[in-house]
């Protein structure tokens, strides 16, 4: 059978499956893992995720608020066909001084005016993109997954009144990264939780079980404890958007200098932007957003 044709047959039976699911969610696992192995939804959840990264996939404008150890930071983005617009807002939940303001419209005039600045901001995201794909590529072939139960969907996790499959997973001893990208997920354990009837990833929480080394643009290692969650659930237009990353990381960058990420990020306030909003509307979005919220 073509992949083509068993992704289908996958999704045919996964979606069976789950019309019982949330009245009987023992009775349908049990179901569910006796045509479909763990591994198969795993795939189904990575492709389906991997083509909503596309060019095609609806834009927004959001919030973000970051904390961690120093602080907090809380940042407005409009995401555009061109590039992401971002600027600081609060620092510390304080809205910014006149000068600190006066240095955020700074860099977004320098970006709209310098064409190489914003082609490098281009290269730079289109990297971190290029990162993501690959882990999500990665995911099938890099654990192996066991049936685990299941969860409830919330407003942050999926979306309200479903019932989420959750998979545990370890690393299989067969993989072989094949890049030092991938390199980190040869220590890494944890859980997912799938919203099988949409076929998308609703969490990822995973732990390193061991040092490992890495390739993120640099080389280093993480220690053993580390851990990354990523959240995401269905927005009001259908799609689907990272809602929470929280990522705890020790280890060694170039051997000598030491790493410590330690951040939790929540992402909030969605509303979409038309798909073909350039880099330049989505900064007038960004500042008309802003002196609304001044007038209130």
């Amino acid at each position: 059978m073509t992949w083509i044709g068993r992704s289908l047959l996958i999704s045919i039976l996964l979606s069976a499956a789950c019309a019982g699911w949330a009245q009987d969610a023992a009775t349908t696992q049990a179901t569910a893992s006796a045509y479909i192995a763990p591994i198969d939804l795993i795939r189904v959840a990575s492709a389906n995720e991997l083509a909503a990264l596309g060019d095609s996939a609806p834009k927004h404008a959001f919030r973000s608020v970051k904390r961690h150890a120093q602080g907090s930071q809380t940042r407005l983005y409009v995401e555009t066909r061109d590039a992401m617009v971002a600027m600081t807002i609060a620092y510390d939940d304080k809205p910014l001084t006149p000068q600190q303001l006066q240095g955020e419209e700074d860099h977004l005039n320098y970006l709209l005016h310098d064409p190489n600045a914003l082609r490098a901001k281009q290269a730079r995201e289109a990297e971190d993109a290029d990162r993501t794909r690959r882990i999500l590529k990665a995911l099938p072939d890099a654990f192996l997954y066991d049936y685990d139960g299941s969860e409830p969907g919330t407003a942050e996790i999926a979306r309200p009144g479903i019932t989420l499959m959750r998979l545990r997973f370890r690393p299989n001893p067969d993989y072989s990264p094949p890049s030092r990208i991938e390199q980190a997920l040869t220590g890494m354990q944890g859980h997912v939780l799938l919203d099988a009837s949409q076929h998308r990833l609703a969490l990822f929480d995973a732990t390193l079980n061991k040092d490992v080394s890495f390739g993120w643009g640099f080389l280093g290692h993480l220690d053993k404890g580390g851990n990354i969650v990523l959240r995401q659930a269905a927005l009001d237009d259908g799609s689907w958007s990272l809602n929470r990353l929280k990522m705890k990381f020790t280890g060694k960058i170039l051997i000598f200098k030491s790493l410590n990420v330690d951040s939790d990020e929540v992402l909030d306030q969605f509303r979409p932007v038309p798909a073909d909003t350039t880099f330049a509307q989505g900064v007038e979005m960004l500042r008309t957003s802003l002196a609304a919220d001044a007038r209130r």
